[in-house]
C-alpha cells in the first residue's frame, strides 16, 4: 500500500491535484484513527487518496461512500483503488455532490463520519444536507476552512476569494452551534473536526 500511496502522491504532485496535504495528513490520520469509522461519506474523491487513506485506517469492515464531479477523476481514483487491497468498500458516485447527497438522504443510510474535501463555497450547503444521515456518533470532518490564512486574522482577502471566505466563516459558525462541538486544527490549511454532542 504504501507504494501506492507514493506513486499517487507523485501523480497529484504533477497533475496539480489536490490531496491532503503531508501537513494535514497527520492530523487527518489522528483523527480518523480515534473514531475508527465503518461507515464513511466522502464529499470530494479526487484521485482516491484520502478513500485509501480511511480504508486504511478505519475498522476492519469499513464501507465508504465517494462523491466526485469530474469524470477523469473518477477514472484515475478507481484505477487506483482496483489496485488496492479495499476495492470492495470504496464505492465512487459520480455527479454533482449536491444532487447525490439530495438522493444518498432518500436510502436512509447513516454514516458515523463524513469527509469534506470539495467546493469550498457548497460547505454550507453540504452541511445542511448530511445532516439526517448522520448516525448519533458521527464526526464530520472538512478540510482547507482556513483557506490560505484568510478565514482567521486580519490578511486581506483578494475579491475573488471573498465568496469563499464568507461562506467558511459561515461554515465554521454553523458547527460551532450546539448541538455540534468543533475544534480547528491549524495543520495544513485547516481541518474542522466536529463532533455532535447529544
Amino acid at each position: 500500500m504504501e507504494t501506492l500511496l507514493r506513486e499517487m502522491e507523485d501523480f497529484a504532485a504533477l497533475h496539480h491535484v489536490p490531496i491532503i496535504n503531508e501537513r494535514g495528513r497527520q492530523a487527518f490520520l489522528q483523527v480518523v484513527q480515534e473514531a475508527r469509522p465503518q461507515r464513511v461519506l466522502e464529499i470530494g474523491t479526487a484521485i482516491g487518496y484520502s478513500s485509501l487513506l480511511m480504508a486504511m485506517h478505519g475498522a476492519e469492515d469499513i464501507e465508504i461512500t465517494t462523491l466526485e464531479l469530474s469524470d477523469e477523476r473518477i477514472r484515475t481514483a478507481q484505477g487506483y483503488i482496483d489496485r488496492s487491497a479495499y476495492a470492495g468498500r470504496i464505492r465512487i458516485i459520480g455527479g454533482d455532490a449536491a444532487e447525490n447527497l439530495t438522493k444518498l438522504q432518500l436510502t436512509g443510510q447513516k454514516f458515523d463520519f463524513v469527509f469534506i474535501d470539495a467546493a469550498k463555497g457548497q460547505y454550507v450547503d453540504y452541511f445542511h444536507k448530511i445532516q439526517p444521515m448522520l448516525a448519533d456518533n458521527a464526526t464530520i470532518l472538512a478540510d482547507n476552512v482556513l483557506f490560505r490564512g484568510y478565514v482567521k486574522g486580519d490578511v486581506p482577502t483578494p475579491r475573488r476569494f471573498k465568496t469563499i471566505v464568507k461562506r467558511l466563516r459561515e461554515y465554521i459558525g454553523l458547527v460551532s452551534q450546539p448541538p455540534f462541538v468543533t475544534e480547528i486544527l491549524e495543520n495544513g490549511d485547516g481541518l474542522a473536526v466536529t463532533r455532535r454532542v447529544l
